[in-house]
């Protein structure tokens, strides 16, 4: 028995059981959802809480918007790729030390090209973040980000019901996002990019060393915290995805990559050479590149 159970999992990995279960919760939960739809409660709730919230409208997308937007995807899945690299990597390909000394290598702990590259990334990642905060500010547009009314929680909860249950409601993103959109965006913005910074920083040579700064964030928490951040982006991305090609692609993609409202060709082209960029770095970003991008900034041996 133990032999059959063993081959079984040779050729269905744990993956292929996490996907099947994760398949039949989903099942499970459109099911409820239509259920509950047809439930008079329900109804009312909808009637009166329909998913958008009290904001003041900003109408169109920023040609900096969109350029942001790519820039994020770009840096995006190199974080992920390059943070996947320093957990899974057993022999680094070289060690980076700066110029003006050896760093947190002379606290025991040699910086590996694979951690320095991983850091890079993100360090212009959270640039590009911080441009995006101050542009949102200083524009009037975070008022698409940031809930001003407590009415936002009873009309996100209205949206993911409606979706849950199959009813995609009328929306037009180019005038504001709804409840659902908005609670998930300043998520990620305002808590997930942070919390993914510090707990970053925290396992970094760029944080210092002793002092009561390692005991409030301890080390061993800050890389369970940071794995569950870089997951719950990987998640956030997926769903996105789908919820822009579910919900009036070529529209919605006009929005994010063209700053157009007219359903045209552009938005498709531009995501196409988005994604083209993305698969170039992916695949370029290995050892020898990086151990030259590494030296630009310090000292690497192999």
């Amino acid at each position: 028995m133990t032999g059959l159970t063993a081959t079984a999992e040779r050729r269905f990995p744990a993956a292929g059981w996490v996907a099947v279960a994760g398949l039949g919760l989903a099942v499970v939960v459109v099911a409820a959802a239509r259920w509950a739809w047809d439930q008079g409660p329900v109804q009312v709730f909808v009637r009166r809480y329909p998913g958008t919230s009290a904001i003041a409208e900003q109408v169109g997308t920023p040609v900096w918007v969109c350029a942001l937007h790519a820039l994020n995807l770009f840096f995006l899945v190199l974080i992920v790729k390059s943070g996947l690299a320093v957990r899974t990597t057993r022999r680094p390909s070289g060690h980076w030390a700066p110029r003006s000394g050896p760093g947190r290598a002379r606290r025991g702990a040699p910086v590996t090209v694979e951690q320095w590259f991983h850091v890079a990334v993100d360090l212009v990642w959270l640039g590009c973040g911080a441009l995006f905060v101050v542009l949102m500010a200083v524009s009037g547009r975070w008022t698409r980000l940031v809930p001003t009314s407590w009415d936002v929680l009873p009309n996100a909860v209205s949206m993911a019901l409606q979706y849950l249950a199959l009813r995609w409601p009328a929306q037009d993103t180019w005038s504001g996002y709804n409840a659902l959109q908005m609670l998930t965006y300043a998520l990620v913005v305002l808590v997930l990019a942070p919390l993914a910074a510090l707990t970053g920083l925290r396992q970094s040579w760029l944080w210092p060393s002793g002092g009561r700064l390692d005991r409030w964030v301890p080390l061993g928490a800050s890389r369970a915290v940071h794995h569950g951040v870089m997951v719950a982006f990987v998640v956030f991305v997926v769903v996105h995805v789908a919820m822009v090609l579910s919900t009036g692609a070529m529209t919605n993609v006009g929005h994010m990559f063209a700053a157009r409202d007219d359903g045209s060709w552009l938005g498709l082209v531009g995501l196409g050479v988005v994604l083209v960029v993305v698969a170039a770095a992916w695949f370029a970003a290995r050892p020898v590149v990086m151990r030259s991008l590494a030296s630009l900034t310090g000292k690497v041996t192999r």
